[in-house]
């Protein structure tokens, strides 16, 4: 009997097994600068912060790492107190905790890139995005005190601003995306007869469109059942900073608009041949954005070109003169290349006016200097 009893609990078990219980959560940490910034010198100290958005606020236990490197360090702060050149690199973290079903980990969070530099000079730059129209503020940051006499900001190599006297910050205003490159920094001074000159690594500066031009998708596909319809979808970036405003999409078939406008980004249309596009519109930003246009079926003759696409601070074109059924290509303006002075210039623009009435709206590395100068002499470099 008690042969029987255990041979009835032993095929029981298997169903009391606890089912398996996922490892990996579905939020991910994140790594914030507390103090220092992303560009140090050796010497320096510097402290990250891993974040855990739990809303239970559980307690947690920290994992780092640099690159794919798991670091001896535990804390919910990494602390840099001493950094050398080869503490630069990529840092992330990880949450984890230990539950009744074993270890339960966060998603490793996005890296933030580290860099320890040996040299005299550093150029920093904003952490935050760029956006087309900004002020980019740059600071050419010298280890240790020199009497400055000239500092001198270049982008790819290429003079771009120069200054006398001791500041060592330079500001370039309503920046568009001509301005993206690899920036760097020279300063000099005279000290005992003797000019010494130093120059920074070149730093990358990224700069976003606040609305990329949109691209638009036809899907005959996802209109599911219905045979006779087809998906018009507008895919764009928008890059605005919150609280950002609210984009207004429009469709248009043959430059005919195909409705009012959407808070949404696509519609679903009766099928038929022909030329769509679509325009997306930021009414208290005034940026207007046209995809080129996109051919569906059969179709015969010339199709309607939209607008040359415009937004902000681009320069209105005087209207057209050809013929509404000719299509154009798309002009070709070449670059004029921007005057580099102490103080730059740039072209304000302003966008066209847009018809009111819904019919109207069809598309008419730093130098190590010797030992004894300091920072020492470098080369200027080659524009």
């Amino acid at each position: 009997m008690d042969a029987l009893i255990s041979f009835l609990v032993l095929s029981f078990l298997p169903r009391l097994v606890v089912p398996d219980v996922p490892t990996l959560t579905s939020y991910r940490a994140i790594v914030e600068i507390v103090s220092g910034k992303s560009r140090i010198f050796t010497g320096e100290r510097l402290h990250l912060r891993c974040i855990i958005p739990d809303v239970y606020k559980a307690s947690w236990d920290y994992l780092w790492f640099r690159g794919s490197v798991q670091l001896p360090w535990s804390g919910e702060v990494l602390q840099l107190w001493n950094a050398n050149i080869k503490e630069s690199g990529k840092y992330s973290c990880q949450g984890k905790r230990e539950t009744q079903v074993g270890s339960i980990k966060t998603q490793r969070s996005l890296p933030e890139e580290i860099h320890v530099d040996g040299g005299f000079v550093i150029l920093q730059t904003p952490q935050h995005p760029i956006l087309v129209g900004d002020v980019l503020d740059f600071e050419c940051r010298l280890r240790g005190k020199a009497p400055v006499q000239k500092t001198i900001l270049y982008r790819d190599g290429v003079e771009v601003m120069v200054q006398s006297g001791s500041s060592l910050y330079f500001h370039l205003a309503n920046v568009t995306l001509a301005d993206e490159g690899m920036y760097s920094c020279r300063v000099s001074w005279d000290l005992s007869r003797r000019t010494h000159s130093v120059i920074s690594v070149a730093t990358p500066v990224n700069i976003l469109e606040v609305l990329t031009q949109p691209v638009l998708e036809i899907d005959a596909e996802g209109a599911e059942l219905e045979v006779t319809k087809i998906n018009l979808i507008c895919h764009l970036q928008y890059n605005a900073r919150a609280p950002a405003p609210p984009v207004n999409y429009y469709f248009y078939q043959n430059n005919n608009l195909l409705g009012p406008s959407t808070s949404l980004n696509k519609i679903k249309v009766r099928q038929a041949p022909g030329w769509y596009s679509c325009r997306a519109k930021v009414p208290r930003l005034d940026i207007i954005r046209w995809s080129e246009p996109k051919r569906f079926g059969k179709v015969t003759g010339l199709h309607l070109m939209p607008p040359d696409p415009h937004h902000r601070n681009q320069m209105s074109s005087s209207p057209s003169k050809s013929p509404p059924h000719i299509s154009l290509a798309p002009a070709t303006q070449p670059a004029t290349p921007k005057p580099f002075a102490a103080t730059p210039s740039f072209n304000q623009h302003t966008e066209g006016s847009e018809q009111s009435s819904m019919h109207s709206e069809l598309p008419v590395p730093t130098s190590l200097p010797p030992p004894d100068q300091f920072p020492g002499q470098t080369k200027a470099p080659k524009p």
